[in-house]
């Protein structure tokens, strides 16, 4: 992704801007993002932290990463689940919130562990439960290697 994105959560209240790289695609089948996002998987979209402004609104944190420096957020009207800010300088967007959605399929997915049966996708790495710290340099790089080889 080179250009800006543009998205927002369902009633419009909320908005945000992607300037910087995307970093990975993941879908995340754990139990509690299928509750969030009422069906089977979330789809994210993982960009630097410095990359990702709120241009409107005022988003509120929820779900179960409830905390003052960080966690999920969502629009305080609607209840979207816009995005998540898990530390270590990077923001999981919710992939379905952005204007345009194409291009956005998950790279890598988690928690397969709890996934629904009856669920495929055409992630390249899956994790039983969520990747070690330590992997993420190396998945990240070989994400930016398969959208340049296309």
């Amino acid at each position: 992704m080179s250009e800006a994105r543009d998205g927002g959560c369902r009633c419009g209240r909320v908005r945000f801007a992607i300037s910087g790289p995307e970093l990975l695609t993941m879908a995340c089948h754990c139990t509690g993002c299928q509750r969030m996002t009422g069906s089977a998987f979330s789809l994210t979209v993982v960009v630097p932290e410095a990359g990702f402004a709120v241009t409107a609104g005022e988003p509120v944190a929820g779900g179960a990463l409830r905390r003052d420096d960080g966690g999920h957020f969502h629009c305080p009207y609607c209840m979207s689940w816009v995005f998540t800010r898990p530390g270590f300088g990077i923001v999981n967007v919710r992939a379905t919130m952005l204007d345009d959605t194409a291009g956005f399929t998950p790279f890598a997915e988690t928690y397969v562990s709890e996934k629904l049966a009856w669920v495929t996708t055409p992630a390249v790495h899956s994790y039983e439960r969520f990747p070690p710290n330590e992997s993420f340099p190396q998945l990240i790089a070989d994400y930016a290697a398969a959208r340049e080889a296309g």
